[in-house]
């Protein structure tokens, strides 16, 4: 009896350490099926929203009221031609324009008042000036615009927009009774050059797919490039003024709009926005930017960002897929080709723009991704059209006061696997 018992005390041993091997692999090979299952139904998600167009005949535009239509100018942007002009060629005849710039000397007030002799029946109006409110230069632009404005209802649109013939009767169709806010992820388009390639994978099936996923579940996000609101539902929140609030206008307004009990809608064909060329630098700040504003605004729905992406769960398959018997090889390209192809599929249905090379932009996108993640909680500060800002800084505690409720909702489903996996193991 006292011999066997170092042996059967070195097989209890083997079993717990086998056991504690296989608990990494069975990690790494739900959190691959997982992520694998939720970026399959995002696809689908999004592909069926983008479906659903307003009606198939063109929307009479005496069934809309009066709109003002506000664009806030800084600087020329790539493509300016073609995106300032389309604001003369909507089919939309009862429609007030307000273009409006901080300063008399910036670049681009002597195109702007060309375009405005050539389209002089418009009778759109150039509004200068820079009325300071908040720490957002955007919104302190657009102030004027708001309250210059001579309806009801207000759509405030960048300046980068092209703005097809039907854009605000697409806004209005995606109107109901609970809306207060009608707003369009940005779809990049037009790139020339790696880096604006680049940007159009982290915009297009990147982005704008996980807006609409959101949307499809009722919770959706305002984006600062086009938003058509009532006036009186922000009025009512105290005036455009709130929207300063928060660093963004867009976060800003999301939070209005629920906090009135209303939701924000997309349009169901989103707009589009032409880069042209971009370089690594500008790429970068931009999506900088946009992280730590949405670490700011919503940091909870900021966390699972460094996991989004289609890298690490084909490292969780190669570590996991010898314990199957599986070709790592194999198993990590095949994987690779159902990630990236279903984004390749979802952007030719969506009629976006995509090339050849578009599968490996998404690869370099997300191997970005948790670089991006960690330099957006490291960091509070940004600079926007060389204006220097800042988001609040995050400390311990107040990351802790905003996860608590999700960590609260979780704690016991990961009680239960504990003591489900402890079980096993004895």
């Amino acid at each position: 009896m006292k011999a066997c018992l170092p042996e059967t005390q070195r097989c209890h041993g083997a079993a717990l350490n086998d056991s504690a091997m296989t608990a990494p692999i069975l990690a790494a090979a739900s959190f691959c099926i997982a992520t694998a299952a939720v970026h399959v139904a995002s696809l689908m998600i999004a592909a069926l929203r983008l479906r659903r167009n307003s009606p198939g005949e063109p929307l009479s535009s005496q069934k809309f009221p009066p709109v003002s239509l506000v664009r806030p100018l800084c600087g020329i942007d790539n493509y300016a031609a073609d995106t300032l002009r389309s604001t003369f060629v909507l089919d939309y005849p009862r429609c007030e324009i307000l273009f409006c710039v901080a300063s008399a000397k910036d670049p681009v007030v002597p195109f702007i008042e060309t375009l405005m002799a050539e389209q002089a029946a418009a009778g759109a109006r150039l509004l200068v000036g820079d009325e300071r409110v908040s720490n957002n230069p955007k919104l302190n632009n657009v102030l004027k615009g708001w309250r210059a404005a001579s309806h009801d209802w207000i759509v405030l649109a960048d300046s980068n927009v092209l703005m097809p013939r039907d854009y605000i009767e697409r806004l209005f169709a995606s109107w109901r009774a609970d809306t207060g806010l009608v707003a369009s992820p940005p779809i990049g388009s037009h790139p020339e050059g790696v880096w604006a390639e680049l940007e159009c994978a982290f915009l297009n099936t990147y982005q704008a797919r996980w807006q609409y996923i959101a949307d499809a579940f009722g919770f959706g996000f305002a984006q600062g490039k086009t938003m058509l609101w009532r006036r009186a539902d922000l009025e009512r929140a105290g005036g455009i003024e709130a929207l300063a609030k928060e660093v963004a206008e867009d976060a800003a307004a999301t939070k209005v709009v629920r906090g009135a009990g209303l939701t924000v809608r997309l349009v169901d064909r989103p707009f589009v926005q032409p880069l042209g060329h971009r370089g690594a630098a500008e790429v970068w700040n931009r999506q900088l930017r946009w992280a730590r504003l949405r670490r700011a605004s919503f940091f909870a729905y900021f966390l699972p960002e460094a996991l989004s992406g289609g890298v690490l769960p084909m490292i969780a398959l190669a570590i996991a897929a010898p314990a199957f018997g599986l070709p790592v090889a194999l198993s990590v390209v095949s994987f690779g080709i159902l990630w990236y192809g279903g984004e390749t599929l979802l952007a030719s249905a969506a009629g976006w723009h995509l090339s050849a090379r578009y599968p490996l932009f998404c690869i370099a996108r997300d191997l970005l991704l948790p670089v991006l993640f960690v330099s957006a909680l490291r960091g509070d500060d940004f600079v926007w059209r060389g204006n220097e800002m800042q988001v609040g800084r995050l400390r311990p505690r107040g990351m802790m006061a905003l996860v608590r409720p999700r960590l609260n909702e979780l704690a016991p489903v990961a009680r239960k696997r504990l003591r489900s996996l402890r079980a096993r193991m004895s």
